[in-house]
């Protein structure tokens, strides 16, 4: 009874908080994105036709809809379809920005919305391995260290052999990360946050070491060439969609794999239901003979593996070297993509979207006289994420034994 009073206290907060999220939107849109006149031209294909924008006339019909949404919103909320709206009203905010940001020039929406689609893939494949080790049980605040030293052995290996060689190396190194956090948090029961963050520590540490001790004094160790994009036949032809989803690298097709594969695991096979009860009653799965030490075991090193070749994304599958700290915090992200997508697959895909979009749009709108200081631009997909995660969300629930040893007696 408490539980359910808890969840609808929730639900009105955060209904009350999209309300005045809608209002502020409209503020911005009417008092900031309609003073610019001109029209904003978008290109749908590389080399197609243009999509022409009145900025001006967008902002304003948007700022209304936007003050309509918010009362709505406050008034009696809008129920299921809450969700849906707000992704609607999001888009329409980020054109509008486009439109105000871009007036008077010409902007490649298809170039951007593939560069969001690509750069989706580390946090995608973090969240993966989050929503992989939460569901057993295991809380993995690791994903940033999983990332970072799978970009830098994946960076090492692929100068050194080849490109698969390379992802393959990552891909062990993130097994690796893993097997200290299962065997620390599963074996030894230290806390799991703890040793999420000690191996996050350590990752940045040696891997920022080694790259001024071994590879700045040894440039070979740390040049490749990424791979080139992939046009899927008969797909990529279709307008619009096609260039954005299905002329990427392959590691892109491996994130929509595994968030297919993931979704179909965990909610259709005897291992999904066993990885659900392990997370949420591990006594119980283990009263009906599951194997909940081995079955946490498993799926921590599967999700280290996948964050593993999240973090062979930055310098196989885009730059072609590696930097120091060059995940810059996306782990973190992919664990807020977790919480946004509720510990759903497709859902934490979906916040990796959301939140690479916001980076997307930054480095688009770096190129354009729009008077923002660059530091504000830079802080942008984080700033995207505490409000996103803090205001919007909801009331959502972690598995119940997520971060809670297991003992077998």
């Amino acid at each position: 009874m408490n539980e359910s009073l808890m969840i609808s206290a929730e639900q009105k907060k955060r209904a009350r908080n999209v309300g005045f999220g809608y209002m502020g939107l409209a503020v911005i849109t009417l008092v900031i994105f309609s003073r610019r006149p001109g029209d904003a031209g978008f290109k749908l294909s590389e080399g197609g036709a243009n999509l022409t924008i009145p900025a001006q006339q967008f902002a304003l019909i948007f700022g209304i809809v936007f003050i309509g949404l918010g009362a709505a919103q406050l008034w009696r909320g809008l129920g299921k379809v809450s969700n849906i709206v707000l992704a609607l009203a999001t888009a329409m905010f980020v054109m509008s920005f486009l439109s105000w940001a871009t007036s008077g020039e010409s902007f490649s929406l298809v170039g951007m919305l593939q560069d969001t689609v690509s750069r989706s893939v580390p946090i995608t494949l973090g969240a993966i391995g989050g929503i992989l080790c939460e569901r057993s049980g295991v809380i993995n605040i690791a994903i940033e260290g999983m990332l970072l030293a799978g970009a830098f052995t994946g960076a090492v290996g692929a100068s050194l052999t080849n490109l698969w060689f390379g992802t393959i190396i990552a891909m062990l190194t993130g097994v690796l990360l893993a097997w200290i956090l299962a065997v620390f948090s599963i074996k030894y029961r230290v806390d799991q946050v703890i040793v999420g963050f000690a191996i996050n520590f350590f990752a940045l540490g040696i891997t920022s070491f080694l790259s001024f001790r071994v590879l700045v004094p040894n440039p070979d160790y740390n040049s490749l060439v990424p791979v080139m994009p992939i046009s899927v036949p008969v797909l990529s032809k279709i307008p619009f969609i096609g260039q954005i989803l299905f002329v990427q690298t392959i590691f892109v097709y491996f994130s929509f794999a595994a968030v297919a594969l993931l979704t179909w695991a965990m909610y259709r096979t005897r291992w999904g239901l066993r990885t659900r009860a392990a997370g949420e009653y591990p006594k119980a799965a283990g009263t009906l003979g599951v194997d909940v030490i081995k079955l946490r075991y498993r799926n921590l090193l599967i999700a280290g593996a996948v964050a593993g070749i999240g973090g062979a994304w930055w310098p196989i599958g885009t730059v072609g070297r590696f930097d120091q700290n060059i995940t810059g915090g996306r782990g973190f992200i992919a664990l807020a993509a977790v919480i946004f997508g509720r510990w759903h697959p497709v859902g934490a895909f979906s916040g990796a979207m959301v939140f690479a979009l916001a980076e997307a749009v930054r480095l688009k709108i770096g190129n354009f006289d729009t008077g923002i200081p660059s530091e504000f631009l830079l802080m942008a997909p984080y700033l995207v994420t505490l409000v996103v995660v803090a205001g919007f969300v909801g009331a959502s629930r972690a598995p119940k034994a997520a971060g809670q040893p297991y003992d077998e007696q």
